[in-house]
């Protein structure tokens, strides 16, 4: 089932947020992301959040910035079992284009955004991590 972020939530799913980012984007130092657990915690109960939960438990989550995709992140658990896929749709039928980042150095992320749709816009650089990235954009037909 997906709905929206409660306040109960938050702890659960900066958790998975912090988690997947160590593993995936391994490139980056841990410290960074575990500088930055706190503000995300802070920023995701003002934002606009789907959670996917399974049994009582999230297993995932999409956070939304208007048209823009901050991230979607699924329980380290849980990944290549089609969560992502039913968050995106799920915000897909929402918004008529969609925008995000993606570090260039996660090859799998890119060819998922790919495979549903989404077309490289351009190249830039991430400035709080020093790491080249792709703006990758999403409209609807």
């Amino acid at each position: 089932m997906i709905r929206k972020l409660l306040n109960g939530d938050i702890n659960r799913v900066a958790d998975i947020w912090l988690k997947t980012n160590l593993k995936t984007h391994y490139f980056i130092s841990n410290q960074y992301w575990k500088s930055n657990y706190e503000l995300v915690k802070e920023m995701m109960s003002q934002s606009e959040v789907y959670v996917f939960e399974m049994d009582k438990m999230i297993q995932g989550f999409v956070g939304l910035n208007n048209e823009y995709i901050e991230g979607i992140f699924v329980s380290e658990e849980m990944q290549s079992c089609g969560i992502g896929k039913l968050l995106l749709n799920y915000i897909k039928d929402k918004k008529d284009r969609l925008q995000l980042n993606v570090y260039q150095k996660n090859a799998r992320a890119i060819s998922f955004y790919q495979r549903e749709g989404f077309i490289i816009q351009c190249k830039g650089l991430d400035e709080a991590t020093g790491e080249k990235e792709y703006t990758m954009l999403w409209k609807q037909k």
